[in-house]
């Protein structure tokens, strides 16, 4: 067991709490990262790391090397934006950015990394470099192709690449992640209806109504996954938004009516024949109302999918810190998630780290505006990362290899 990196972690974990709650209270969203990024840029050089800005937009990327003579790499990932939430916590540290907050936990993954490059800094007895890479924009499902095509793999070269997000409802002290796919591709879709539009109580007949063809879409896009994908197959299809018409106009027929989703996959395929039918249920319906329907369909991240032959490094190294017992396999969810860009790059594994369920069983989930991070989880996190190192770079040179691996 690696106990004594997390009690040596420990040791800094009030710093690493006030360190995310500064970044809570102060919420980025995409690509508006500059006073986080800044933040991490400033801890990272004051512990001796190499840092680069700018990676990406606003990502940040810190390089350190291994005490000890090795070309092999490895890159550890956090995301730092927050969303576009009105949070509704009343806690001290809650944001003071009117609309914005952290409710996924990026804040909580920002300095988790930075407690990891804290220690390894500190501690480099390892073979080869480790890249920490802070990622902006991952809720937009952007930034991490915004970092590869800044040749943020070009510039600094990984074998293997690694995330870590946090799992309300899985309790503190356990981890899980699973071989193959672990989330699901994700795609926004949007339908334009058009219509004459008319007046709704003078002259309904003389009108084309946009709102029928919609209405008609809205119940017959559920029929796209039991009718046409196999019936094993994990898939979502939702509705997010309708808008249409003036509310101080109901007597008023629109001439236009939209309707915006998500569309969420794990076969190429079956996000294929998902496109394919939202659009011609659009048409058909529209014509059938004498309207007219224009699909547009964004494809925002694929699959995230674990690297097999990685799963074993990332299973030991959280199996070292908490027992065999309190790692587990993770349930397949239709979430998403942007690191896949990474991993389509480079392999990897992208873990889940538990953030706590209350005594009663309840929990706030993450994108809720009563969520927050757990800073129980702090040193914990940053410990995995550290331990991971280990698994792949190399062992501590002060012989508790063996000790380690059991």
């Amino acid at each position: 067991m690696r106990q004594d990196i997390l009690d040596e972690i420990r040791a800094f974990e009030p710093e690493l709490k006030e360190i995310r709650q500064d970044i809570h209270r102060h919420p980025e969203t995409r690509f508006e990262e500059h006073r986080t990024a800044a933040l991490v840029a400033g801890k990272l050089r004051d512990w001796g790391i190499e840092v680069t800005e700018g990676v990406g937009g606003t990502g940040v990327v810190g390089t350190l090397k291994g005490s000890r003579p090795g070309q092999r790499a490895i890159g550890l990932r956090a995301d730092m934006d927050a969303l576009f939430i009105q949070e509704e916590t009343g806690l001290a540290h809650a944001s003071t950015v009117p609309g914005k907050m952290h409710a996924c936990g990026h804040d909580g993954h920002t300095a988790m990394l930075l407690g990891a490059a804290r220690y390894l800094a500190a501690k480099p007895d390892f073979a080869g470099t480790v890249q920490f890479i802070f990622q902006p924009a991952e809720e937009a499902g952007t930034g991490a192709a915004a970092m590869i095509r800044d040749q943020l793999f070009e510039r600094f070269p990984v074998d293997s690449v690694y995330g870590m997000h946090n799992s309300p409802g899985l309790p503190v002290g356990s981890f899980a992640t699973r071989p193959g796919p672990v989330l699901a591709g994700a795609d926004f879709w949007g339908v334009e209806f058009h219509g004459t539009g008319g007046h709704g109580g003078g002259a309904p007949h003389l009108a084309t109504d946009a709102t029928v063809a919609l209405g008609q879409f809205l119940l017959a896009i559920h029929t796209i996954l039991p009718r046409n994908l196999h019936p094993t197959a994990s898939a979502a299809l939702s509705v997010g938004h309708v808008a249409g018409g003036s509310y101080g106009s109901p007597n008023v027929m629109p001439a236009k009516v939209v309707v915006r989703g998500t569309a969420r996959y794990f076969e190429k395929g079956d996000q294929a024949i998902i496109r394919r039918r939202l659009q011609e249920l659009a048409e058909t319906l529209a014509a059938a109302n004498g309207c007219t329907a224009t699909l547009t369909y964004d494809e925002l991240c694929p699959p995230t999918v674990n690297a097999a032959e990685k799963v074993p490094a990332a299973l030991a190294a959280a199996r070292a810190l908490v027992g065999a017992d309190k790692v587990g396999e993770v349930q397949l969810s239709t979430g998403g998630e942007d690191f896949a860009f990474m991993l389509r790059e480079k392999p990897g594994v992208f873990m889940r780290i538990g953030n706590g369920v209350n005594p009663d069983g309840s929990f706030h989930n993450v994108h809720t505006p009563q969520y927050d991070f757990n800073d129980e989880i702090l040193g914990l996190g940053a410990a995995y990362w550290v331990s991971l190192v280990q698994e792949e770079l190399g062992w501590p040179a002060d012989g508790q290899a063996e000790e380690s691996k059991a």
